[in-house]
């Protein structure tokens, strides 16, 4: 159906053919296209237009915003807000969600979005991304808050963009997972990427490693054996990747394959997770398991998390089904007081230098 130069807009047509969502929402889709190559322009120019460092603000979420935070959210709001396709949006960079100008005709949906995903690592070069959610909203009714807090299985589309050496916009419209690459030259999105296919397997994870001590025992329980690699359990050698990125990491899985967590932990307990469910975790999710890959919050299918607050947060394991099915094990065999704690041989080796084994 499609070949090497099948451009976003094609690929659009044909995929939503005969769906109940086909014009309108592939136009929608256009519009967040076109933001996208609006922010990796002002994202490759970094210092060259002072977007580098921090601002003396902070957003929703308390955290320190840099000022492509708060650009990249005008172009976002910019380039969606006009074209009678969305009833009303939400962003990480807003407390409350954007109500369209009554000068513009309201459409059927609703748009979640983090503008700039991994913002802190802009002064570093290092890649950044943009992530976004769709959902319907059939009323005539201007869309109140409780309308944004729809489950993830709800979603008509999801996608993220990834700036790096090349801009990726990676989509799912329910019918498999897609990267496109954009041609710069003629100012399209070709897609490169079809039908991306998570492994079930994999010898990969990322995780912060530093926030160890604050984990639940079945997280840690895990950690400990990839680390054990050969000697222990797993019987294999793991390598571990972060980059404090989750669109560089969710990008590496659906190429490679891996198994991305961000669990729950006691560094801030009054945070049930750190990654925010609908403008985060839900659309990630969704693109995941269209690729054949599991998400999960570690005790249940992350999709089907109910929210309650726009910007509530939520555990994340997701990518190689293998993996986040073992993880969820892990956790309902500690909920259930029957699971097996993992001592890994190099502790045990450490331990004969401690004072007291040598006395």
């Amino acid at each position: 159906m499609f070949n090497r130069r099948t451009t976003l807009s094609k690929f659009l047509i044909e995929q939503l053919k005969g769906s109940k969502e086909s014009n309108d929402l592939a136009a929608l889709l256009v519009d967040v296209a076109a933001a996208i190559k609006a922010i990796s322009a002002v994202a490759a120019k970094g210092a060259l237009e002072g977007n580098t460092g921090s601002l003396e603000t902070v957003n929703v979420q308390g955290e320190t915003q840099k000022p492509l935070d708060v650009l990249t959210n005008e172009i976002m709001l910019r380039h969606c807000d006009w074209g009678g396709l969305v009833a009303g949006m939400a962003s990480e960079e807003m407390e409350e969600p954007f109500a369209i100008p009554a000068e513009y005709e309201r459409g059927r949906y609703l748009l979640l979005f983090d503008p700039l995903d991994g913002s802190s690592n802009i002064d570093l070069n290092v890649a950044v991304g943009t992530i976004f959610s769709v959902l319907v909203h059939d009323s005539e009714e201007p869309p109140q808050l409780q309308d944004f807090l729809q489950i993830g299985k709800k979603q008509v589309a999801a996608g993220y963009a990834i700036y790096g050496p090349s801009t990726l916009l990676v989509l799912t419209v329910g019918q498999g997972t897609h990267g496109f690459t954009l041609d710069r030259e003629i100012g399209n999105f070709i897609l490169t990427h079809p039908n991306l296919s998570v492994p079930n397997e994999t010898s990969e994870f990322a995780i912060n490693t530093s926030n160890e001590r604050f984990w639940e025992p079945p997280m840690q329980r895990y950690v400990e054996e990839c680390k054990a690699g050969k000697t222990g359990p797993r019987e294999r050698d793991f390598n571990m990747r972060w980059i404090a990125s989750m669109v560089a990491e969710v990008h590496r899985i659906l190429i490679r394959g891996g198994v991305f967590m961000y669990p729950r932990d006691s560094k801030a307990p009054n945070k049930s997770g750190r990654l925010r469910l609908l403008y985060e975790a839900n659309p990630m999710a969704m693109l995941i398991e269209q690729a054949g890959g599991l998400a999960s919050t570690g005790r249940g299918c992350l999709l089907e998390k109910q929210p309650e607050q726009l910007h509530q947060r939520v555990p994340v394991i997701l990518g190689s089904r293998c993996e986040v099915e073992r993880i969820e094990r892990y956790h309902h065999e500690h909920d259930k007081g029957e699971d097996q704690p993992f001592v890994s041989p190099l502790f045990n080796e450490r331990s004969l230098f401690r004072p007291e084994a040598r006395a």
